[in-house]
């Protein structure tokens, strides 16, 4: 196994990368089509196509989500991969044509490198060739790649944070989980609460703790909507829709382990949950459980792995 979301079969995941902008996206594929929901928490969320996963709405299956930087211009890159997509003869046949279901998500990453450079349709449909199977890079790379955290006291205090993936097999069934962080708050080690990225506490070193300097504010009308942690919950056992909005619902609590605070009023957090059906029906409580924990790792790996960019340490660089 690959201990990434790629252990979930039918699924392969891309990345496009652009180091000198710093921003990137990357795309999760599902190509045949798989059920699907979401569930957005922060309250300043960019997203594309989320309505037809809602109950309600006629189309539930999707063929792939976009996890993309470059703030709301970065939703362009979804056209990229329904380009793709269509190319291949994936997609919802209305009779005339198979249109590509691309639900999709940005962060905001215009602070660092160029922010006049954000993914487009040639940098989605660049991330779907590179997109397998197998490994998947984290760190620095694709969504991750201009991401940030601890943004409380201004870019000059931020650590640099990046994408994580996780995967866990239990009897017959695998679930994985890939995680773009460019919160607002603070990632800490759920196991110890220890902050391991967040504000860099420059005159002492290592991090301060973004809700004692929010109570010490006692002030947040300033901060501006630039942040958001998405990501993509993945399974190969057979949920409904209604099941897999419930998945994403309890995978929020391990994005509220890792992360505090977390959903705050200047982020735009949501995750996706897929469902491929190719195992059995299943516990929607253990799958939420499993969820909300490769949730939390991702998370988590997302800040270990990443590196420093544009004058913007990691937290690997903080003594």
């Amino acid at each position: 196994m690959n201990d990434a979301i790629t252990d979930v079969p039918g699924i392969k995941v891309g990345h496009y990368t652009d180091k000198e902008a710093a921003t990137g996206c990357t795309v999760v594929l599902c190509e045949e089509g798989v059920v699907a929901g979401v569930d957005v928490r922060g309250s300043a969320p960019g997203t594309r196509e989320t309505d037809p996963l809602r109950m309600m709405s006629l189309v539930g299956r999707v063929h792939a989500i976009l996890l993309s930087g470059g703030s709301a211009f970065g939703l362009d890159a979804a056209g990229g991969v329904m380009r793709y997509l269509e190319e291949r003869g994936f997609g919802f046949d209305v009779g005339v044509a198979k249109v590509p279901i691309v639900p999709a998500a940005i962060l905001f990453d215009l602070r660092l490198g160029s922010a006049k450079v954000r993914p487009g349709p040639e940098e989605g449909y660049k991330a779907c060739l590179a997109a397998s199977d197998g490994p998947v890079a984290e760190g620095s790379v694709g969504a991750g790649t201009g991401a940030t955290v601890g943004k409380i006291l201004g870019p000059e205090r931020m650590t640099k944070s990046g994408l994580g993936t996780a995967s866990q097999r239990v009897g017959n069934f695998t679930v994985g989980a890939i995680f773009a962080v460019n919160a607002f708050g603070d990632v800490v080690d759920p196991e110890t609460g220890v902050v391991i990225a967040g504000p860099r506490n420059i005159e002492h070193g290592g991090f301060l703790t973004t809700i004692e300097v929010m109570k010490e504010l006692r002030e947040s009308k300033n901060f501006t909507p630039t942040n958001t942690v998405i990501g993509v919950v993945a399974t190969d056992a057979s949920l409904s829709k209604e099941e897999v909005s419930k998945v994403a619902q309890m995978t929020h609590d391990g994005l509220a382990r890792a992360i505090r605070p977390a959903h705050t009023m200047f982020d735009g957090d949501a995750i996706f949950t897929l469902a491929t059906g190719r195992e059995g029906q299943e516990d929607v409580t253990l799958i939420g459980s499993i969820a909300a924990e490769l949730a939390a790792t991702a998370i988590v790996r997302a800040v270990r792995e990443a590196e420093g960019l544009c004058g913007i340490p990691a937290a690997r660089d903080v003594s």
